[in-house]
C-alpha cells in the first residue's frame, strides 16, 4: 500500500509548508478534529477515527454527506484518537506513515504523540510526525532498523537544525554524516543536552546508532 498520511488535531504553524508534504497517492486518514486540517488543505480522507468531540457539527455533517466513513469511539477510552488512527493505519500495511498536526499546542499531547512512535510495531517502518516546519522520528539500534540508509535519513537544506535526544535511556554507537558537529561512535545520555541544535551542512544528513532509541528532531529554516 502507498504512504498513509494521518491528520491529527494539533497545530499547523504554516499551512503552505504543510501542503508541500502531500503526495498525490497518499491515503488520507483523520483523527477526530484533524479533519479541519484536511479540509483546509483541500484533501478528502478515506475515513475518520475518534470520538468526534473535537470536530464541529458542520464538519461531521460534511463527512456524512460525502459518504466518508466515521469510525466512532466512546469518549471514555484508554487510547487517544491519534493512537486509534495509527492502529488503523498499521492494519493497512502502508509503505510509510506521516502524521501531520501532532506537534504544538498542549505539551502533554505532544509528548504522548511522540511516545506513540516508540511502538515496536513501527521499528521496521518509516513513521514520522511532520508539520512542514518540524519533523520528528526515532532512530533505532541496528538490530531493529530495516537498513542503515533508513535508520536516520534527514532531507532538508543547509543550516537546518537537527537535535538528537536520547529516549528512555542512554544511546550508544551514534554516528552522523552531514552535520556540522559530527559524532563518531559516541554516546549520548538522557541527562545531558549535547545533541541539541546541530546543523545540516548539505541537503541530506544521516544518523545511525548501535543501541537505544534516539529521538531526531529536524527543524526546517
Amino acid at each position: 500500500m502507498s504512504r498513509i498520511l494521518i491528520f491529527a488535531n494539533g497545530e499547523l504553524p504554516d499551512l503552505e509548508k504543510t501542503r508541500k508534504l502531500l503526495k498525490p497517492d497518499d491515503t488520507i486518514l483523520c483523527a477526530d478534529g484533524g479533519i479541519r486540517h484536511a479540509l483546509a488543505l483541500g484533501v478528502s480522507p478515506r475515513f475518520v477515527v475518534g470520538d468526534m468531540d473535537s470536530a464541529t457539527r458542520d464538519e461531521i455533517q460534511g463527512l456524512n454527506q460525502a459518504g466518508i466513513p466515521i469510525e466512532l469511539h466512546p469518549r471514555d477510552k484508554n487510547e487517544t484518537d491519534l493512537e486509534l488512527a495509527l492502529n488503523r493505519a498499521l492494519e493497512q500495511k502502508p509503505s510509510s506513515i506521516r502524521i501531520v498536526g501532532a506537534l504544538g499546542g498542549r505539551l502533554d499531547q505532544t509528548l504522548g504523540n511522540i511516545s506513540l512512535l516508540s511502538d515496536s510495531r513501527l521499528a521496521s517502518l518509516d513513521c514520522r510526525l511532520d508539520d512542514g516546519v518540524e519533523e520528528v522520528f526515532f532512530c533505532r539500534g541496528r538490530p531493529q532498523a530495516p537498513s542503515p540508509a533508513f535508520s536516520g535519513r534527514i532531507e532538508g537544506a543547509r543550516r537546518d537544525l537537527v537535535s538528537l535526544v536520547p529516549w528512555n535511556g542512554t544511546v550508544t554507537g551514534i554516528r552522523t554524516n552531514g552535520l556540522r558537529w559530527p559524532l563518531n561512535n559516541e554516546t549520548l545520555y538522557p541527562d545531558k543536552a549535547r545533541g541539541i541544535s546541530n546543523e545540516m551542512l548539505e541537503t541530506v544528513a544521516e544518523v545511525s546508532i548501535e543501541t537505544g532509541l534516539l529521538l531526531v528532531v529536524h527543524r526546517r529554516l
